[in-house]
């Protein structure tokens, strides 16, 4: 995997070098708006806009074939990704992907703003380049997790725990609601977004009726999280979390919009699983390394998936 994305970085790289002095926007996709949704994998929102987005990446990389297609299941596979980096508390933190980029920008013998001024340009967006980072950067931790777990049996676990008692941790059954925003629109309409999404808060139902409630609002989409231990939250949410008043968390702009968090249900917790996670959190901080089973992991990924559109 490792040597595959090597060599689509020099591709983009040669790419973008030569695009530095003659740059063309890249239109968008002739079926639908970038607001429409396009697919959805576990009731998570792919756009019009997003497979815009990627198929303007792939010509860029010099992809051959269907590009289009090729894009939709690029970004379908990232979604099952990321909804495991999730699950597997294995995300990156932001700096650790402004870093990324940044080193990138001056690989290729360019400032951070003369790469996001050719990103932009190119149709890609220089956001869009980092959420593929991110999901680049996080994933081979998720499959150190999955192949070589840091689970614990009885007896590694009462050694690690040393005599003492268990971790107590918070246990969340959450909700994901996303107020999606289009990336042609991003600069216009955040605000606005970001203001129906905060007033929306104080209005939400609860989570057994979060999908009718979405529905009668323009463009909002509910994720079910289901269970994830604090341990396990993306860095960007944990102090969200943990400042929330009643059953929602403030908003976060995000690449897919404008988000927050419902709060379906609480409590502490301190057993055997609740440790490992603990634990877990610990050892996947190091984790590094990649592994060829990962067509296999996706195969089953998306077997298990709900994916419409596609």
């Amino acid at each position: 995997m490792f040597a595959k994305t090597a060599v689509r970085g020099i591709l983009l790289g040669a790419a973008i070098l030569a695009m530095s002095t003659s740059l063309a926007p890249v239109p968008a996709l002739a079926a639908g708006s970038s607001t429409s949704v396009a697919i959805t994998v576990n009731g998570s929102p792919i756009t019009n806009g997003d497979i815009a987005h990627r198929t303007a990446f792939l010509r860029l990389q010099k992809q051959k074939g269907n590009l289009a297609s090729l894009a939709r299941n690029q970004l379908v596979d990232e979604e099952l990704k990321r909804r495991e980096v999730l699950k597997m508390q294995a995300s990156v933190s932001q700096e650790d992907v402004d870093a990324a980029f940044a080193r990138f920008a001056k690989s290729n013998k360019l400032t951070v703003s003369q790469l996001t001024q050719i990103l932009e340009k190119s149709g890609v967006t220089a956001s869009h380049f980092k959420s593929y980072i991110a999901i680049q950067m996080s994933w081979p931790r998720v499959m150190s997790a999955r192949f070589n777990p840091a689970r614990s049996n009885g007896a590694d676990l009462a050694q690690r725990l040393g005599g003492k008692e268990k971790p107590v941790t918070t246990e969340y059954f959450l909700q994901q609601v996303v107020f999606v925003i289009p990336e042609a629109k991003r600069g216009k309409i955040t605000g606005k977004r970001k203001a129906e999404a905060e007033a929306s808060r104080s209005k939400f139902p609860g989570c057994d009726q979060s999908k009718t409630f979405a529905a009668t609002m323009r463009d909002v989409s509910i994720i079910n999280l289901g269970r994830v231990l604090l341990p396990a939250m993306p860095p960007e949410w944990k102090p969200l979390i943990e400042k929330a008043k009643g059953n929602t968390t403030g908003t976060l702009v995000t690449p897919r919009g404008v988000e927050y968090l419902a709060i379906c249900k609480q409590r502490q917790v301190n057993d055997d699983y609740a440790a490992e996670v603990v634990f877990r959190a610990e050892d996947l901080a190091k984790a590094k390394g990649s592994d060829p089973r990962e067509e296999e992991y996706l195969a089953e990924l998306r077997k298990k998936a709900r994916i419409t559109g596609l």
